[in-house]
């Protein structure tokens, strides 16, 4: 069984002081089908893109198989898959590459059409199999997720889970489960392999940090009895050291053998006071390390505004069209106060129509979108193009900074990042920027486009309770089922012909 082997490995990026990997090693086996998680900025992209030799890894990486990354860039798309696949090169034969769409469950008429004119999931599923095509090949899976539907999540996990040799980076769990056999996790403090998948990564990291809060808690008990025992012998020690020269009861001047006694005393109180310290330097230097891996995802909070109207919004037989086609026709659903409505269905068929419909951004070509009045709104667009400091960006949103800021820092951003250009921050940490805006907004009704696209997996759980706890009217286009779940959205699925509630 071949392995590949990371050995002390150390990264920055030019010009930054922050260190990405500090003398990381851990090994993998070619054969393994591994979920690669962590929370956003943690170094996943970066690790694939190390290995992928797109980043110099000083000779830290040592591997009997070559890396395929995905998504690669496609360099003429003009061109139809078939193309692109006949001129990637002899190893990715077409029959290979039809072989895996096939197991894609793809439309052979994709096979013809211009690369840029298909959909994105169509298009991951494209570039996974002209990679899985190439023989010989560990593949490097960077968030395939991100343009799949609910249905093309689905497929994709089941064909990946007949495959072997990738690393995988996805934070649904669901998507994960279905087809990984172990778990590489970039952790606070280290970088760690487990057997299994998610749930059981998950139950474990449970336990692990229970353990260590528990551990933790019996230490700053004992941490506290030291410094207690350290102070009184402190002051034992000084009064004993006082009385080593003086004058006896009665006037008399105490006897060298008196002085030479207490002075051992002396010594002695005082040995045993720097060894209480020691003792309670080496506990609480253990306390430090053992939190160090003790993953923070304190609870967030949202304070929606209650609408006097039970009704907040009444849709009627909506259709919207662009260019004279018809993406969605003849819509109806109702929304009341406390909803939580999920748009469900294929890429392109509407979702984010809908929700720019309800903001007034779009018109209806038909039917009816009709509003309480005085709804105030507030809005997850599904794209981020964050650019400039943070400071500017609070001032132009209208929120208040503190609690922004506190937001997320719950969300595990750093300090430091808050003087940072939001250019420089990864797709998830821009996502949790636009995420954060929101929560600071009083609003009676949340929408939410593909809110969680980038977003890690512990965010994704701080996002999930804050839902269940607080129950803001929302609707939200999302593709993660495990999420919509957990939060108890009423699911409405989306298509060509009449979508109408029951």
């Amino acid at each position: 069984m071949a392995r590949i082997q990371i050995s002390h490995l150390t990264f920055a990026y030019e010009g930054s002081p922050d260190l990405i990997f500090d003398d990381a090693s851990f090994q993998l086996d070619t054969d393994w089908k591994l979920g690669f998680i962590g929370r956003n900025g943690r170094g996943k992209t970066t690790l694939l893109r190390i290995l992928a030799g797109e980043l110099p890894d000083h000779g830290a990486v040592s591997a009997p198989v070559k890396f395929d990354y995905y998504p690669f860039p496609v360099t003429n798309p003009a061109a139809s898959p078939l193309e692109i696949a006949a001129d990637m090169d002899e190893e990715s034969q077409v029959w290979r590459f039809l072989r895996e769409a096939d197991q894609l469950d793809m439309d052979a008429g994709c096979f013809t059409r211009p690369f840029s004119t298909l959909s994105g999931g169509e298009q991951a599923k494209v570039l996974l199999a002209m990679l899985f095509a190439r023989e010989n090949r560990f593949l490097l899976i960077d968030e395939p997720t991100n343009h799949l539907d609910m249905a093309g999540r689905q497929v994709v996990s089941r064909y990946l889970n007949g495959k072997k040799g990738f690393i995988l980076v996805s934070h649904d769990r669901a998507f994960v489960d279905g087809c990984v056999d172990h778990i590489l996790s970039i952790n606070r403090a280290n970088i760690e392999v487990q057997k299994g998948n998610f749930t059981t990564w998950e139950e474990n990291k449970r336990r692990q940090d229970q353990f260590e809060i528990e551990k933790n808690e019996r230490l700053k008990k004992e941490i506290s009895s030291l410094q207690a025992a350290s102070r009184q012998a402190h002051a034992w020690a000084d009064k004993v050291e006082r009385t080593k020269i003086g004058i006896r009861p009665g006037g008399r001047e105490k006897s060298l053998d008196a002085r030479a006694y207490i002075g051992e005393k002396s010594r002695r109180m005082q040995q045993r006071r720097k060894n209480l310290e020691t003792r309670m330097d080496r506990e609480i230097e253990e306390k430090e390390g053992l939190l160090k891996n003790l993953e923070k995802a304190d609870d967030l909070k949202i304070f929606p505004l209650a609408h006097p109207a039970g009704r907040l919004l009444q849709c009627r037989d909506a259709c919207i069209s662009f260019g004279g086609h018809t993406i969605l026709r003849d819509l109806s659903f109702t929304l009341n106060g406390g909803d939580i409505v999920a748009l469900v269905g294929k890429n392109g068929c509407g979702k984010s129509s809908v929700l720019k419909a309800i903001s007034g951004e779009i018109p209806l070509s038909a039917g009816e979108m009709r509003l309480s009045s005085g709804l105030i709104l507030s809005i997850v667009p599904q794209h981020a193009h964050l650019k400039g400091n943070l400071k500017d960006y609070i001032r132009d949103s209208g929120i208040d900074e503190t609690l922004f800021k506190t937001i997320l820092r719950k969300l595990d951003f750093t300090r430091e990042q808050f003087e940072k250009d939001m250019a420089s921050f990864s797709a998830g940490q821009q996502k949790k920027v636009l995420i954060a805006r929101s929560l600071c907004q009083r609003a009676h009704l949340y929408l939410w486009d593909e809110p969680l696209n980038y977003i890690d997996v512990l965010s994704r759980m701080q996002i999930e309770r804050l839902i269940i706890a607080f129950r803001p009217s929302m609707i939200l286009a999302e593709h993660d089922a495990a999420f919509l779940k957990y939060v108890g959205a009423r699911l409405l699925p989306l298509n060509m012909d009449k979508t109408r509630e029951p």
